[in-house]
């Protein structure tokens, strides 16, 4: 008995062997497979690496002087020496607001004639600021570069005229996690966590709707493997072709784009495997309910791709969603594991967030896996 219990289970590894190597195969001879893997990430990473960005860069500013100055064009230089501004200067205030107006400044830095006056002779002179605020993520940094300008201004003067330039508060800023403030930092991070619902879902969802209309699932259901070696069998080629674009994406992250790693490789691969077994099972369960590829496919961008992208704080922070939408990121994996990779990136192996946003991801993948295994049956529809 136990000769043929050894027997039994050996046959039944080398029956889940050969399912991998039957999927192997297949992913092997498919391209878009492979291209969705190896190629998406690399197109998405430099799409977004280099492509978006949430800083400002070259904002275009209309600087209007009625009385030029030493005094006044000191302020103009001190724009012109911005890393944020691309000033250009006009000699009226309403062909500066025409400008805006055409959408080709963003900002108008007004000096009246009387500025230079004012500031000598009561200690202060107002500057006209208007900014264009349809973006208004955008105005605000703006207004916030614009107050910079002038602060630093204020000060060289002080300085270059013996006085005590005093401001009531004085703050020192420290930023934490992303001192260079890049946007590049906090995307690329993100990024990976949507590139791997990609990966997972969109691959995974197809497989068992391309067995039934290939008509392989038929010949598959008279073999004596079961519905246990038939899942995993179509998991495990998947879920290392996931690692490998994972691990492609990782490398492109703190390679080609800079973003610091303070965090540990173990616990950033240990976080990736059980995300990407998540989506794999989000995959599989799409899979087993969709009647065709192209259902699959669809219900894969929609239930997955989408949620991921849009909230999962990758981009649009989750505190500032209503209470409604803030609960449904609650169900979307992808909200856990981008806490998990913007924590290991910046900050380093914080193990409070690590191990909490790690068991709801477990949660998920065991209730996912359970639905599957109650809708998987080794039987023709």
């Amino acid at each position: 008995m136990k000769r043929q219990n050894r027997r039994y289970r050996l046959f039944s590894a080398m029956r889940l062997l050969g399912l991998v190597r039957k999927e192997s195969l297949q992913i092997i001879r498919d391209p878009s497979s492979i291209g969705i893997a190896f190629f998406l990430p690399v197109l998405l990473l430099l799409i977004f690496g280099y492509g978006v960005s949430l800083d400002a860069r070259d904002i275009g500013l209309a600087v209007v002087v009625d009385a030029p100055d030493p005094l006044a064009m000191s302020l103009v230089s001190g724009f012109k020496r911005s890393e944020y501004f691309a000033p250009v200067t006009i000699p009226s205030i309403q062909e500066a607001e025409e400008a805006m107006m055409r959408r080709q400044v963003d900002a108008i830095v007004w000096l009246r004639e009387d500025f230079s006056r004012d500031l000598l002779a009561r200690g202060g002179a107002p500057v006209g600021v208007i900014i264009n605020g349809v973006d208004a993520n955008k105005a605000r940094l703006i207004e916030g570069y614009i107050g910079g300008v002038w602060q630093q201004w204020l000060a060289r003067i002080s300085d270059a005229r013996g006085l005590d330039f005093r401001i009531p508060v004085r703050v020192k800023f420290r930023i934490w996690f992303n001192p260079a403030v890049r946007s590049r930092d906090y995307l690329v991070p993100g990024l990976i966590a949507v590139i791997m619902t990609l990966i997972g879902a969109m691959l995974t969802s197809m497989v068992v709707a391309r067995e039934w209309e290939r008509g392989t699932m038929e010949a598959l259901m008279v073999t004596p493997v079961s519905i246990y070696e038939i899942l995993l069998g179509k998991i495990i080629p998947y879920f290392i072709l996931g690692m490998g674009g994972m691990a492609l994406s990782v490398v492109m992250a703190i390679f080609l784009f800079a973003v610091p790693l303070h965090g540990s490789l173990p616990a950033l691969f240990a976080a990736s495997a059980l995300f990407m077994l998540t989506t794999i099972a989000m995959g599989l369960l799409i899979s087993t309910v969709a009647d065709s590829q192209f259902v699959a496919g669809q219900m894969a961008i929609v239930v997955t791709f989408l949620p991921a992208f849009i909230l999962s704080g990758f981009i649009f922070d989750i505190g500032s969603m209503p209470v409604v939408i803030r609960a449904v990121t609650r169900i979307v994996p992808a909200t856990y594991f981008v806490a998990i990779l913007q924590s290991i990136f910046l900050a380093g192996d914080i193990w409070s967030i690590f191990f909490v946003n790690c068991g709801w991801l477990a949660v998920m993948c065991a209730v996912l896996l359970f639905i599957i295994r109650k809708k998987s049956h080794k039987r023709l529809r």
